[in-house]
């Protein structure tokens, strides 16, 4: 494997100097602008406790804390170098929120606490989309949210081939999410899609 193939590997897992380099990439530039279309969807109160799933380095976390002033963001990523870089990262927020390592398909979080459940970037690679939906589903609170926000359509050329070029990566359109989302029991689903890029994001109510 090349050495530009193993860089864009390490969105699945970071890991190592490439991975500390790709997290750094994930705190700034598109992958912020994208995360920032995504939470303008969001509810703009109500909001108290959050889970941020597969939180990379953490900017996110830090991002919600700030539009819910009152909110507690638990991070929860599968990578430890994620965790490790999401921690100090959120070194300033050390009172409103914690970062652990976990898995979503092995999702533990306490049931029906969650007013939202956030995933930036990462159902690419989560197992089992229907059951990794199902289990978001179980923390969250009667009413609660979850966002989901990508920045490929699954039908754009450039989501297509970084399929090809990143193990276990699927890309998927805002339909297939919203379906997973349904048969994982969501009542309500609504994609939004960016007007000049292939962002989506889908926010689905339980």
């Amino acid at each position: 494997m090349g050495l530009l193939n193993k860089f864009f590997n390490q969105t699945r897992k970071p890991e190592g100097f490439l991975g500390k380099v790709m997290l750094s990439g994930m705190n700034g530039g598109g992958h912020a602008s994208l995360a920032d279309f995504g939470m303008a969807n969001l509810p703009k109160t109500g909001i108290n406790r959050i889970a941020e799933l597969g939180c990379g380095g953490g900017r996110n976390i830090d991002a919600l804390l700030k539009k819910y002033d009152k909110a507690f963001v638990t991070g929860v990523d599968y990578s430890p170098l994620s965790v490790e870089k999401a921690i100090a990262f959120n070194k300033k927020n050390a009172d409103r929120c914690e970062i652990r390592q976990g898995d979503v398909s092995k999702l533990d979080l306490e049931k029906g606490k969650f007013d939202l459940a956030t995933a930036f970037e990462t159902v690419y690679f989560w197992p089992g989309l229907k059951d990794c939906f199902r289990n978001v589903f179980d923390v969250l609170k009667e009413g609660g949210y979850f966002l989901v926000v990508n920045e490929s359509d699954g039908k754009d050329e450039s989501g297509k081939k970084f399929e090809k070029i990143i193990d276990g990566m699927k890309v998927y359109t805002s339909e297939e999410i919203g379906e997973a989302l349904k048969e994982a029991g969501f009542k309500e689903v609504k994609a939004f899609c960016h007007d000049k890029k292939p962002w989506i994001a889908v926010l689905a109510q339980k």
